[in-house]
């Protein structure tokens, strides 16, 4: 698959968090599917299966194309402007 402009110009993929946990889900009391980290600034959210959607609405106050799942064994990017997933 093609890789999107926005991955292109992400220099290192960041990892994954050291807690696996949503700090915004975390100070709501609430809970989350999986994770997603932001590979412009570090920021971790919930995917869009969980309730509260933090990565995407991450992106939407942001405009931080790319997300990296920070699921164990998962290496794959997901870029919001494209609408586009490469492995990597």
């Amino acid at each position: 698959m093609a890789l999107c402009s926005h991955l292109q110009a992400v220099d290192t993929i960041l990892p994954a968090p050291a807690e696996h946990i949503c700090p915004e889900c975390v100070a709501l009391g609430d809970t989350w599917v999986h994770l997603r980290v932001c590979q412009t600034c570090g920021h971790v959210g919930c995917c869009d299966s969980s309730k509260n959607k933090h990565a995407t609405r991450h992106f939407h106050a942001t405009q931080h194309p790319v997300v990296t799942s920070a699921e164990p064994g998962e290496q794959w990017a997901w870029c919001y402007l494209d609408q586009a997933v490469a492995e990597y």
